[in-house]
């Protein structure tokens, strides 16, 4: 049923139905009352297409999501949790949250200009930000509401939230110094993700703040898979002397460099000590050892993300206006397991 046979059924105007359906307050509250019963004892359906045109608005908020090879590309746990949170705030709101899928050599600036031009979402949730990204270049110039889960240098003033990859490169590092490790070998992201080149920044400060030289051969950047993890150990064992620690940036990735650790003879927990993942979730937990980790809410994280990008969009700006303009480090806990006890010699 539409809203003209709603209006038929009822003998009032469709203008009135259409205001007592959304809300406005010039409509009296007992038509407002047999509008909603009519509507829900007859089954009656906006017509969401024409409500969109009509209101410039598809009520919708993308999230742009990049996936990486393997079996489960996109299993990701970290963007299942905060999903949830961004969905919480959306739904205060009566907006959708839209996934939209791509790989990590995919023409992401392409893909993003369709979402614009057509006008599939009021605004976007942009991950996996890189230091130079045309991306949010575009986004600022066209004035297109938008938040990013990561900093760059690109896109002007614009919402952004990031995990606090600096610290944890300063926790993990003076952990595994506190226990002898000098050969401490960095597992890093690949595809000049931002996050890539803080975290290498925050493992070369926390080396030097322990009086450990640098050595770019105990770096090796990898896509964030189980694969990858595997390349990863594989090539820093061909470079020379294997480490005694590894800290990877990834959980999905560590679950690769076990394998590759154990084939090699050298038992994570017991011939080296391993650091990995920024979240605290099931790859980590059922490995063995299990995995010395991080940990952080990404429920809350997915809350404030979603916060930041309405603060800024006309029409929401006003429930989020003490925000300001958010641009915010999220910090990591560390959850010690068995995986990084190894104590070596002083």
């Amino acid at each position: 049923m539409g809203i003209r046979e709603l209006a038929k059924h009822l003998n009032i105007s469709i203008g009135t139905v259409s205001r007592a359906l959304n809300g406005r307050g010039d409509v009296n509250p007992e038509t407002r009352r047999r509008v909603l019963e009519a509507a829900a004892e007859l089954g009656y359906s906006p017509n969401q297409s024409g409500r969109s045109l009509r209101q410039g608005s598809t009520r919708a908020i993308a999230f742009m999501l990049q996936a990486y090879s393997g079996p489960e590309p996109y299993g990701e746990p970290f963007f299942i949790g905060l999903f949830d949170g961004v969905q919480e705030v959306l739904a205060r709101h009566g907006l959708d949250l839209v996934v939209l899928l791509n790989t990590p050599d995919g023409d992401h600036e392409a893909q993003l200009r369709r979402v614009v031009e057509r006008r599939l979402a009021d605004g976007i949730l942009l991950p996996w930000t890189r230091r130079i990204d045309p991306r949010l270049d575009f986004l600022a110039q066209r004035r297109f509401p938008f938040a990013a889960l990561g900093r760059s240098l690109s896109g002007g003033e614009h919402p952004w939230l990031d995990l606090d990859f600096q610290q944890a490169a300063w926790t993990a590092v003076g952990r595994l110094a506190g226990f002898g490790h000098r050969r401490i070998a960095l597992g890093n992201a690949g595809h000049d993700l931002m996050q890539g080149h803080v975290l290498l920044d925050g493992y070369a400060q926390a080396l030097a703040q322990h009086g450990i030289g640098f050595d770019e051969a105990l770096v090796q950047g990898e896509e964030m898979t189980e694969a990858g993890g595997y390349r990863l150990v594989d090539a820093l064992l061909r470079r020379g002397p294997p480490p005694t620690a590894l800290f990877v940036v990834n959980e999905r990735m560590v679950v690769g460099a076990y394998r590759r650790l154990n084939e090699a003879g050298l038992r994570p927990g017991r011939e080296i000590a391993v650091i990995g993942g920024m979240i605290d979730s099931p790859f980590g937990r059922f490995l063995s050892p299990a995995l010395t980790c991080f940990r952080l809410s990404l429920h809350d994280l997915g809350v404030k993300l979603a916060e930041a990008l309405l603060a800024t969009m006309p029409g929401h700006a006003e429930a989020y206006g003490g925000l300001g303009l958010v641009q915010d480090l999220w910090p990591l806990e560390l959850v010690p397991r068995e995986s990084d006890r190894v104590m070596l010699a002083g």
